[in-house]
């Protein structure tokens, strides 16, 4: 697999202060209970956590009836001196600052704080990491209002919807998503619940730079494959699967010729979700799976599909089909020489499955919810065959279904993308004649983006019939498509 390179890349981090860059939410937490004089409840954190100091002190200022002013100063001087002497990065922080700074993402400070404490924190951590700093002191309005985020992309040249905003309270959260940021919200006191284009972490220990693109634009990692009978012409067959999918990379895979039990196992054995339809379907996914589609008794040839929820507001639904094996139109192209016409005529059966797969796909489908449809189809595309308009694909492209992989590649003579097969050289009648190599496995889909698309072999399969030994477990190769999930 090739690197695939996002459409829209991450453009910065814009990271809270307290309690998500450095261990300060205790801190301040003890400073309002030493002004307060009374240990603070879970009712107090409202006005507690994520507020700038003027807000707490007015809060406190009308409890106590004291000067908001001179609170405010209070506040000021013990959080300040706790800082000073009991400051602490939170897990994973540093080197998450570092990994940004090696990957050449620029990274912001944005904090409800004031100006003096956030330059002590700024020592403490390393001035040079922030390009841009806002704090209570820089905008009209701080948070929950979206200025302090705002002003932070202004000041950075990004736009908003580009960055990732790293929050540990509900106040910065509202604050980062009114400025129409994606969220990481890594909760330090008070618990977070997840939300439309919000993750939530236990902590910043182990997050990657990669992981915060996908949260600027979700990715989704498709793989169709016909196992080959299971896989069972191939020793250690199960192993060997569970290594190319592993390897892949893929968030899901429609399968085919499943052996009746490939798919359970090898979920199992992934820790993912299935769906097993039939002698001879199957989808696992790393992702839930919330619905199931099409006849769970389906014969050998058909179409079944699931939804799987990707995150929070983006669900996809995955079909894999396996369509008749014969009559094979390269075999009559290249053996017979068929002409067009003939060969378009005998797809009918090919296209019946498929015109009663894509029925099943409308009946099923959401208008919000995107497609994809993976298979083994046996049948050439009407895109790399200039003289013959194969029905089967066709029929696809009129229901409204792109193919990934000619999306990648548009020129079928620079990339032929075949699939059958890397173990059928020359046809196993003994004829000793080449066996027409063909793309007959796809990836299609309706409503996503593509930003990569490869076939997949692993090793160099020895052909028919010394096949036992090989890597490949399969006499077709795989297809891997990466997409972009729409936005929400």
């Amino acid at each position: 697999m090739t690197p695939h390179i996002p459409q829209r890349p991450l453009q910065a981090v814009l990271f809270d202060m307290d309690g998500t860059l450095v261990d300060t939410e205790r801190l301040w937490w003890e400073a309002v209970e030493q002004v307060a004089g009374r240990p603070l409840t879970e009712a107090d954190q409202p006005d507690v956590l994520g507020r700038p100091v003027e807000h707490t002190a007015a809060w406190l200022g009308t409890a106590t009836g004291r000067p908001s002013t001179g609170l405010a100063a209070e506040l000021h001087r013990e959080f300040a001196a706790r800082v000073r002497t009991g400051i602490v990065p939170r897990p994973g922080a540093p080197a998450l600052l570092d990994a940004l700074a090696a990957a050449g993402v620029p990274v912001a400070l944005v904090t409800a704080s004031p100006r003096a404490v956030a330059d002590v924190v700024l020592d403490a951590l390393g001035a040079h990491r922030f390009a841009v700093s806002v704090t209570a002191d820089d905008t009209v309005r701080t948070k929950p209002a979206p200025d302090p985020y705002l002003a932070a992309c202004r000041a950075l040249g990004v736009d908003p919807a580009a960055c990732v905003a790293v929050e540990d309270t509900e106040t910065g959260v509202a604050s980062a998503e009114a400025a129409g940021c994606a969220v990481l919200a890594v909760p330090s006191l008070a618990p977070i619940g997840t939300a439309l284009g919000r993750t939530v972490r236990e902590s910043l220990a182990g997050v990657t730079v990669h992981e915060l693109g996908l949260m600027v634009a979700p990715e989704l990692r498709v793989m169709s494959w016909n196992l080959w009978l299971g896989g069972s012409e191939v020793d250690d067959h199960r192993a060997k699967q569970l290594k190319a999918v592993l390897e892949s990379g893929a968030d899901v895979v429609g399968l085919q010729e499943t052996g009746g039990t490939a798919a359970q196992e090898l979920a199992e054995a992934l820790g993912w979700h299935h769906h097993r339809a039939g002698e001879n379907l199957g989808i696992i996914s790393r992702h839930p799976i919330t619905a199931r589609f099409g006849d769970p008794e389906v014969g050998f040839y058909g179409a079944a599909g699931v939804r799987i929820a990707v995150r929070p507001g983006h669900e996809v639904d995955v079909w894999t089909a396996h369509l008749h094996y014969t009559p094979y139109g390269p075999y009559e192209s290249a053996f017979d020489g068929l002409p067009a016409a003939e060969l378009i005529a005998h797809e009918e059966l090919r296209l019946a499955q498929m015109r009663d797969a894509l029925a099943r796909i409308a009946d099923s489908s959401r208008e919000d919810v995107p497609v994809v449809l993976v298979g083994d189809f046996n049948s050439p595309s009407h895109l790399d065959w200039p003289d013959v308009a194969w029905p089967v694909t066709s029929a696809a492209a009129e229901a409204g279904f792109a193919d990934s992989y000619r999306e990648a590649h548009p020129d079928p003579v620079a990339a032929p993308g075949h699939t059958w097969s890397p173990v059928h050289p020359v046809h196993e009648d003994g004829s000793g004649r080449p066996e027409p190599q063909d793309r007959i496995d796809y990836v299609l889909h309706r409503g996503l983006t593509v930003r990569d698309a490869r076939t997949l072999v692993a090793g160099s399969p020895r052909p028919w019939p010394d096949v036992a030994d090989n890597d490949w477990p399969s006499d077709h190769a795989a297809v891997v498509t990466t997409f972009a999930l729409p936005p929400r």
